[in-house]
């Protein structure tokens, strides 16, 4: 109960103009007909009634102005927000195709890992495992000679299954691109007692020629399971590629230098997949169907080494003693050694 009369009290205080020109109206009105005020006394309080009643409705007006104008500029305000915010949406979705960007660029360098010393040795290993392809460029690919070939063919061997090679080796028929070979690794050796100071043009043909015979020799043993190509060029180049299907491996000379690693499925690995199938595809190649026409025994002779030279189109030149042709035979099949060294190793010429 004084809960409601409290709230009718303070809706008559709220509305006091009104609330007095009702009161003054109805007592008046009231007084004049039971004759208490004269009827010109009424007359003359009309006014002040009425202008009670014009000052409620002029505060009225003036209230509901100011929250008309109250409103507007909440409205304003509002709108002022909403700008705003609309602003921050844009400078978010700026901010996310930033991100996105900048993640995308960390996912590509993520897709490749960098490895050195003995990882590099573990990389190559692992990427023979259990792969069905080996793709190489650069050199005279003696480390794939000596140790891919070997273990990938016993594998596909082993588990009955087709094994791709495809090995694009410097030209040994091309004597200048292998002095040029030669003499860019003694610029690159690491010491006075590295090795490729001993590098010389003669012996880096005679890597590219071993390649050639060990790849003629492992086909005709594996020749419903082997597809082996070879590609010759005469550019020389530092940087090894050697592709497995399950990764790509990028080295510099050898185990000891930085390689750079790349898994299947990351961009880079399709990428250079198909670079350095374009690059096989403009290099000299090597006619491995006429390899068959030459049987060559478990320790080839010197005879069917020139032969089989010879009927590849890659004949040995005339100052080839048979000790060299016998070092070509000895490197080609010599799998004991996984680091030869190279196109020093034969004897000085």
């Amino acid at each position: 109960m004084a809960t409601r009369l409290r709230a009718d009290l303070l809706w008559v205080k709220a509305n006091a103009e009104g609330s007095i020109a009702i009161g003054l109206a109805v007592a008046m009105s009231a007084l004049g007909l039971v004759g208490l005020v004269s009827v010109d006394l009424v007359s003359k309080v009309i006014p002040l009634t009425l202008a009670v009643v014009a000052l409620a409705v002029l505060r009225d007006r003036w209230r509901q102005e100011t929250v008309n104008a109250e409103m507007l500029r909440s409205v304003g305000e509002a709108n002022a927000a909403l700008g705003h915010m609309r602003e921050c949406v844009d400078r978010i979705g700026q901010l996310e195709g930033l991100m996105t960007s900048t993640q995308r660029t960390m996912e590509s360098f993520a897709a490749v890992r960098f490895a050195s010393g003995a990882e590099v040795s573990d990389a190559l290993e692992q990427a023979r495992g259990d792969t069905d392809r080996w793709i190489f460029k650069g050199g005279t690919g003696a480390f794939n000679r000596v140790v891919t070939l070997p273990h990938c063919v016993r594998h596909a061997v082993h588990v009955r299954r087709e094994l791709l090679v495809r090995m694009e080796i410097l030209d040994p028929t091309d004597l200048q691109a292998c002095e040029r070979f030669a003499r860019l690794y003694r610029s690159l050796a690491d010491g006075a007692d590295d090795d490729a100071h001993t590098w010389s043009g003669m012996g880096t043909q005679i890597e590219s020629y071993a390649t050639i015979f060990a790849a003629c020799w492992y086909k005709q043993r594996a020749t419903h399971l082997l597809d082996i190509e070879i590609g010759l060029t005469s550019v020389v180049s530092t940087v090894r590629w050697d592709l497995s299907s399950q990764c790509l491996i990028v080295t510099t000379r050898g185990p000891r230098f930085p390689a750079m690693i790349v898994e299947k499925g990351q961009p880079y690995y399709d990428s250079w997949s198909i670079e350095l199938r374009t690059s096989f595809a403009e290099a000299r190649k090597v006619p491995m169907d006429r390899a068959s026409t030459v049987p060559l025994g478990p320790e080839p002779s010197v005879a069917e080494a020139r032969d089989l030279f010879d009927a590849l189109g890659l004949g040995l030149p005339d100052n080839y003693t048979d000790a060299d042709v016998e070092t070509i035979v000895e490197k080609a099949l010599c799998v004991d050694n996984p680091f030869l060294r190279g196109a020093g190793d034969y004897r000085n010429r």
